[in-house]
């Protein structure tokens, strides 16, 4: 696999992108706000709205061939991937979850031609994971155990140098014990890997600098302040680094 560049994720990049693709985002935020109240009965939206947002505008910069996504739920996060591949006119996103709620709710102009969702157990469907991913998001099991074993096992299987993020870190100041979150954050402390977080919890300052950037640029709510616990980092080179 061939190492792609570096880029770090930090406040002033997320920023820059913002205004980069501030039309198109709020073109996106509107259809998104109109799918989520057309599936209220359905369908749980869990990403709030900067962290919605910031996997969005990282596709649009990244323009990855292949995104794959562990964890689907009902379907709000694909949504927004697939909003971002059908933006760039290019990109395939493979979806892993162990159930198919996501299919029925996904609308079907945003998956024609875009879209493979793989259904079972990911430990049993690893080799259908592309080895030329672009863009890992992980939004699956949150217990410490299953964070092991990802790190250990799918983490390896992508390139380095692409952009990751990792659902349901922050909801608090610090990680909680026997979680996801304290593992993963563990990991990146031992790789030397910075990771960037929109927490209001954990980076108040940065969320409230990306809440008052949305403001500048008119872009209105989707779903509310919320949480916005995600943390971005970028996959370093496992084997420079084990």
């Amino acid at each position: 696999m061939e190492d792609r560049p570096l880029k770090l994720i930090d406040l002033g990049y997320v920023c820059e992108l913002y205004r980069e693709f501030a039309g198109e985002l709020a073109a996106v935020g509107k259809a998104q706000r109109e799918y989520a109240e057309s599936m209220k009965a359905r369908m749980t939206p869990q990403l709030d709205d900067l962290e919605a947002e910031i996997t969005y505008l990282l596709l649009r910069a990244t323009e990855p061939a292949a995104v794959m996504e562990l964890g689907t739920f009902h379907g709000w996060s694909t949504s927004w991937i697939l909003s971002a591949l059908r933006d760039n006119g290019s990109g395939h996103l493979h979806s892993f979850d162990m159930i198919d709620n996501v299919v029925r709710n996904v609308p079907h102009d945003l998956a024609g031609g875009r879209w493979t969702f793989v259904q079972g157990d990911i430990r049993n469907t690893l080799d259908q994971v592309p080895v030329d991913t672009g863009y890992l998001f992980v939004d699956a099991a949150h217990n410490s155990r299953f964070a092991r074993w990802y790190l250990d096992n799918l983490f390896p299987r992508v390139p380095s140098g692409i952009p990751v993020s990792v659902h349901d870190v922050f909801h608090f100041r610090t990680t909680l014990p026997l979680h996801e979150g304290k593992v993963v954050v563990r990991w990146l402390k031992e790789k030397r890997v910075p990771f960037f977080t929109p927490s209001r919890a954990k980076a108040h300052a940065d969320y409230e600098a990306l809440n008052k950037l949305r403001d500048e640029l008119g872009l209105a709510p989707i779903r509310g302040a919320g949480d916005n616990p995600m943390i971005y980092f970028t996959m370093p080179s496992l084997s420079a680094t084990a």
